[in-house]
């Protein structure tokens, strides 16, 4: 699947600097097209992999290029003043060989969370191309406005875009771990997840063609749910060494397809019920799809079979989508994609905190205006014998 990358402020922004950066080290290109928009100059400047003249600043008049200080509504008020300026921006995109739009952003800031659901809905009314968002929602620990924001972020992002696939900071930060510690580990496993996710279909003329072929039309049909999804991700080193060593032992130079059906099925069963981009009830799936990268002798169509069958049975949905992807690896790798999900524990406490956070910043206001009031009346009461 060809992908055209939009990034939306400084997380946005170095999450597709991490797609560019694994696209590097994977044999399929997926990135047809990267772009970079924020309100901070200095956040430009900072990424690695954007071309710079792919890199967007817009709001100046406003902000001075400082950004937005984590003020999503000004965010969303500036992407709408500069209309023209984003659509410029994506002027360059090859629109004939791309499959799809990606917004990417962080839901907790102030410049991604205003800002991509408006340039969403912008891509959604020229393109007739689908335009998906990946949303990172902030950890729990990372402060009341972040959740706030994400809150609102969410529900409008959700909207605007045709299926928003999630990423949870919280679900994945070490305890032990600064957030600036983590947030590289994080965009690493954002690309490696979503990255062979997108890459699968893509061919050319020194590739393996795989038996079953995972490509834009399954994705996309399987993201037409609209609504929320979540990916899963699963990975096992293959010892070819040790497989030969007991084929000679066994006088047999015959695999054992027994043992890559089952590593396969495993690995499936890993990826759906284990670490979840966004962790979800998976009975609430709507649509599912999955894809086994690997080496070839590696792939076995019945192991994938089962594994189909399986995700059937474990999602509860009839609309199970899946197939192999041939690539030369040291690993075998599983990728569940699980759309449409509907029962997420996580935005239910997002959404509870989010309405606390409004509470108190409102009792907080009411408070510092009955305080202002009441100054402002001891200050005449003391000038009033002046006059």
């Amino acid at each position: 699947m060809r992908l055209a990358f939009v990034g939306v402020g400084q997380a946005g922004g170095k999450v597709v600097d991490a797609f560019l950066e694994f696209q590097q080290h994977t044999p399929r290109e997926f990135v047809a097209s990267a772009a970079a928009i924020n309100t901070a100059h200095s956040d430009l400047l900072g990424l690695e992999y954007v071309p710079e003249q792919h890199r967007t600043l817009i709001g100046q008049a406003r902000v001075k290029g400082h950004g937005v200080g984590a003020d999503n509504e000004l965010g969303a008020e500036i992407a709408q003043q500069n209309r023209e300026s984003v659509l410029g921006a994506l002027d360059s995109v090859p629109i004939g060989e791309v499959d799809a739009f990606l917004v990417v952003a962080a839901l907790g800031g102030g410049t991604g969370s205003g800002a991509a659901p408006v340039i969403a809905r912008y891509l959604r009314e020229v393109y007739t191309e689908p335009v998906y968002g990946l949303g990172i929602l902030p950890a729990s620990n990372e402060g009341g406005i972040y959740t706030l924001n994400a809150a609102r972020s969410f529900k409008t992002f959700a909207r605007q875009a045709d299926n928003l696939l999630v990423f949870d900071n919280d679900a994945w930060r070490k305890s032990a771990e600064t957030l600036s510690d983590s947030y590289g580990q994080l965009n690493r496993e954002i690309a490696r997840r979503f990255g062979t996710l997108f890459s699968a279909g893509e061919v050319d003329a020194t590739s393996d063609v795989a038996e079953s072929v995972v490509d834009a039309s399954e994705i996309i049909n399987t993201l037409d749910t609209g609504g929320v999804s979540s990916v899963g991700y699963a990975t096992q080193a293959l010892n070819d060494q040790r497989g030969l060593l007991d084929r000679f032992r066994n006088g047999s130079d015959v695999e054992d397809p027994a043992a890559d059906t089952n590593r396969i099925t495993g690995l499936v069963r890993r990826a759906t019920l284990g670490r979840l981009t966004l962790p979800c009830d998976v009975k609430s799936t709507e649509r599912a799809l999955m894809v086994v990268a690997g080496p070839r002798r590696h792939l076995d169509r019945q192991g994938i079979e089962e594994a189909r069958r399986w995700l059937e049975s474990e999602t509860g949905t009839m609309e199970v989508r899946g197939g192999d992807f041939p690539i030369q690896s040291s690993e075998l790798s599983a990728v569940v994609m699980l759309s449409g999900v509907s029962k997420i524990p996580r935005i239910d406490r997002l959404q509870t905190v989010a309405l606390e956070t409004q509470d108190v910043q409102q009792d907080t206001r009411e408070r510092h205006e009955h305080q202002l009031d009441d100054l402002l009346t001891d200050e005449r009461d003391e000038l009033d014998p002046l006059f």
